[in-house]
């Protein structure tokens, strides 16, 4: 009997977290309704939205904060213009 309720209670023990990980309420819902007063309020509040994102301009400038700082006659360095590192006279890096 006591072995009977241990394994009851080892199953509920460990079914409970598997169980609350499944919805069961969908949050995601607006409520009961809304009046015609705030859907007009949220169509505005999407409308200014929409209309603020149209009058952002399209960034065809680089944006490169070190941009002035470099030399523009320089070549930019590229992975086969890089020099290798020079061994030692033992044929190895010194550290």
């Amino acid at each position: 009997m006591r072995v009977l309720r241990a394994s009851m209670l080892m199953t509920a023990l460990l079914s409970g977290p598997a169980f609350a990980q499944s919805p069961h309420i969908n949050m995601l819902t607006d409520g009961p309704g809304k009046t015609q007063e705030e859907i007009e309020k949220q169509q505005a509040i999407e409308k200014a939205y929409k209309d603020t994102l149209r009058k952002i301009p399209d960034a065809a400038v680089s944006n490169d904060p070190w941009g002035g700082v470099r030399n523009e006659g320089q070549p930019k360095a590229s992975a086969k213009n890089k020099a290798k590192p020079k061994l030692g006279a033992a044929g190895g890096t010194a550290n």
